[in-house]
């Protein structure tokens, strides 16, 4: 059974709950590390735990919610091992995967339905990375010493 980790803020909070159960129905093993409510609260509060989780390679992929994606998403890719990506189309999450070999998915809470989230969370799950050319430049992306 695959293990993912899921945060959300207040924004996404709904959605991630609707996701949480089909993660479950669809026999994933889900950690989820809040947000709990719709009461206002800060996305970073929940998107480094995620991405030091991921990091640490406790989850191969995390799933994070916030209003547009964004704030949440920026804060992940913060850290070295993280390739978060905001994905709104099935499409977009199928090359996040292939081409970027994300390992964390950024979805806009505020603009997504439930079963448009489900389609670009399936693809992003089982779309694997096609390595080649796209190995050598997801390689470039952390910032090395120079």
């Amino acid at each position: 059974m695959e293990k993912i980790i899921i945060a959300s803020d207040h924004a996404g909070f709904r959605l991630k709950e609707k996701l949480v159960l089909w993660l479950i129905s669809n026999r994933y093993e889900v950690k989820d590390i809040g947000c709990f409510s719709e009461d206002s609260v800060d996305y970073p509060d929940f998107g480094h735990p995620l991405a030091e989780a991921v990091e640490k390679g406790d989850f191969r992929f995390g799933i994070t919610i916030c209003g547009s994606g964004n704030g949440i998403n920026m804060t992940t890719n913060k850290h070295q091992k993280i390739r978060s990506a905001v994905c709104w189309c099935e499409e977009i999450s199928k090359l996040a995967r292939a081409h970027n070999d994300a390992n964390v998915c950024s979805l806009p809470g505020r603009f997504l339905k439930e079963a448009e989230a489900i389609v670009i969370l399936k693809a992003f799950l089982t779309t694997d990375f096609e390595e080649g050319r796209h190995r050598r430049r997801i390689d470039k992306i952390p910032i090395r010493d120079r």
